[in-house]
């Protein structure tokens, strides 16, 4: 069974490209009834907060993705210990003395000759004698992963199809820091093993670290998960990041978009397949494939959710929305209205068309006596608008927007909005005539 993960870390709120990648990651399992498991990456107790926490299950709640269950890195602590202690004894594992700044110089020096800026692996050469000194010196050491530069390393990625790496271009990873804190890599991989992931969907910007874990994995036994990594998401301003929080989604509830219209973009941004206003999950976990997906980046864009959440609103039905309707309007009230609206927010402002009160526009005074005849011959029946144009069009020979104009806005305070011929039945008759006799003067 597939089993996947999205692991974000508490640091801040979800972006529209961490969406892309917790949804992606859900419709794989989903698709094939597997597991879809939330990580929280909350090693860094500095800078993770419980109130981001709340925040990302409050966002995937809301989008309807929820996990069949959760973990958190910071109650395995004893596991990445363990894993550590046995890839130490194991030999994989091995101390750097190398503070930041003397790591950058040796990057800056590798760069100026021309040379790829990987670690030089000093720290293997030093002896007890210097560990100790070090140490003595008061030097805690930070920790790497040995990487085997033996054979290369290669696997086929689910997006980019065949990858293989030279392990000697590689730096060994720092796993672990000199406070004893836990860098990503390790636990990411004890916490795959461990929790039976089948499926690691990822951003391209892991496609390096792919290729040290699975040496990772390898030194713990342990037979890989499948990788795929899609192209990242592009933003007006770039890269997409946790500062951007006009793409997170109180930004999106504030702007009134729907879950479905973000799933239904997401669902299919930087596929070969077409972004379509598809509310039915269903639909979309039937195309969902990773074979459609592309290598080049897909650029999100704020006018493409705006036009997939209008098509999304004008399609949905009563049932779906009622409990988030004005006080007292029916379901006649929500199909008068719905063409009108791009998001479900903006109702209520076209309700008060019906309710009152409205503001008054200026009526040129050719249109006055008409509109006072139109108080008079207003009847009331199935069809009160028919009606009412019908009679005025024989009575006064006007047609077209000199019939239609004044009366809507005798009745509305606008020169556009919905259907009449639904409006005027939800306005009623009496508030109607009072409308048009106000307009007339």
């Amino acid at each position: 069974m597939i089993t996947t993960r999205f692991a974000p870390s508490p640091t801040g709120r979800l972006h529209v490209g961490n969406i892309r990648t917790a949804l992606h990651n859900w419709m794989l399992a989903r698709k094939s009834s597997g597991t879809f498991v939330l990580r929280i990456d909350d090693t860094d107790a500095e800078r993770s907060k419980e109130e981001y926490v709340e925040a990302i299950r409050a966002d995937l709640a809301w989008l309807g993705l929820t996990p069949d269950r959760e973990e958190r890195q910071s109650q395995r602590l004893e596991a990445y210990q363990a894993a550590f202690e046995r890839l130490r004894e194991a030999g994989r594992i091995y101390p750097a003395y190398e503070t930041a700044q003397e790591l950058e110089l040796k990057r800056k020096v590798q760069l100026g000759r021309g040379l790829p800026p990987i670690y030089d692996r000093a720290a293997l050469a030093l002896t007890e004698e210097q560990r100790a000194a070090k140490e003595a010196e008061g030097v805690a050491p930070h920790w790497r992963f040995k990487l085997d530069h033996d054979e290369a390393i290669a696997w086929t990625d689910g997006v980019r199809g065949k990858v293989k790496f030279d392990p000697a271009q590689l730096s060994d990873p720092v796993i672990r820091r000199a406070d004893g804190s836990w860098l990503y890599m390790l636990p990411s991989t004890v916490d795959d093993i461990d929790m039976g992931i089948t499926q690691v969907l990822r951003g391209e910007d892991h496609v390096s670290n792919t290729a040290v874990q699975i040496q990772m994995f390898t030194a713990m036994g342990a037979e890989p998960p499948a990788f795929a990594h899609e192209a990242l998401l592009m933003g007006k301003e770039g890269k997409l990041s946790k500062r951007l929080g006009s793409l997170g989604c109180d930004s999106f509830r504030e702007k009134g978009i729907e879950p479905e219209a973000i799933i239904a973009l997401l669902a299919r941004l930087g596929t070969s397949l077409p972004v379509e206003p598809i509310a039915d999950r269903a639909a979309l976990l039937d195309s969902f494939d990773l074979s459609t997906f592309g290598r080049a980046p897909a650029k999100f864009d704020d006018a493409e959710l705006e036009r997939v959440n209008t098509a999304i609103v004008h399609a949905m039905r009563y049932d779906a929305v009622k409990d988030r309707l004005p006080e007292g309007m029916d379901e006649a009230g929500w199909h008068a209205v719905q063409p009108n609206v791009s998001t479900v927010d903006e109702v209520s402002e076209w309700w008060r068309l019906v309710t009152g009160p409205i503001e008054q526009v200026e009526i040129a005074d050719e249109d006055r006596a008409y509109l006072a005849e139109a108080a008079q011959a207003l009847t009331w029946g199935d069809d009160p608008w028919g009606a009412l144009t019908s009679a005025l069009k024989e009575s006064t020979g006007r047609k077209g927007k000199a019939l239609f104009l004044p009366l809507r806005q005798a009745l509305t305070g606008m020169n556009h909005g919905p259907d009449m011929g639904e409006l005027l039945p939800l306005i009623g008759e009496e508030r109607a005539r009072r409308r048009l006799e106000r307009a007339a003067g």
